[in-house]
């Protein structure tokens, strides 16, 4: 199996970086203007996000092990499938919870950034579900031809775990930031997202 060994590798590599959700907010705090609606708002967002975060994370695990592991195309190909439906699950719900909590109260320009944030998060779900349609129909039986079909897909992994980590900060900014950063269901992620930007 040694032949998808490196670009096994190249996955993993391209996945280092992690799709982290809210890395805005690490380390954050203070900036109090005792807003209670926008707080109410900020409520709603992060407490969505931990259990998101959590699938995104225990994905980003699955695909590494199944990279650093030398592992059979087949289950290399089952695995980046079912993590990938699961970030694209994750990002979805993500977007759904920006979507349901409105606009954010008392910030300027917030319909255009709540509504940007979701359009972006939706878009990394599809992008997410278009990564596991490509794995899906990678050729398993042909290790030269599926070793260069998972170089592509980590080549738009990397992409993509970038993009990840910008989809919220537009609207993570000035009270919204401070409201959110407030919030213990949101420094919950920010501390994992840190302490997992420390150990990769």
């Amino acid at each position: 199996m040694e032949g998808t060994n490196p670009v096994n590798k190249k996955l993993a590599v391209a996945l280092s970086g992690g799709a982290v959700l809210v890395l805005a907010l690490t380390g954050c705090g203070g900036g109090d203007d005792g807003n209670k609606e926008l707080d109410a708002w900020a409520k709603q967002v992060c407490d969505a996000l931990p259990a998101q975060d959590s699938k995104v994370d225990a994905a980003n695990a699955a695909i590494k092990k199944a990279a650093s592991d030398n592992n059979a195309p087949a289950d290399v190909q089952k695995t980046d499938s079912q993590a990938f439906q699961d970030m694209s699950d994750a990002y979805k719900a993500l977007g759904t919870a920006v979507q349901k909590a409105g606009t954010p109260p008392g910030v300027e320009g917030g319909e255009k950034k709540q509504k940007d944030a979701v359009t972006a998060l939706n878009g990394l779900s599809a992008s997410y579900a278009d990564l596991k349609t490509k794995v899906d129909a990678l050729d398993v039986k042909d290790q030269a031809k599926f070793a260069e079909g998972l170089a592509d897909i980590a080549t738009e992994l990397g992409k993509l775990s970038q993009s990840s980590n910008t989809a919220l900060q537009n609207l993570e900014q000035g009270d919204v930031k401070a409201a959110m950063a407030k919030q213990d269901s949101c420094k919950k992620v920010a501390a994992s997202a840190s302490s997992r930007a420390t150990t990769s």
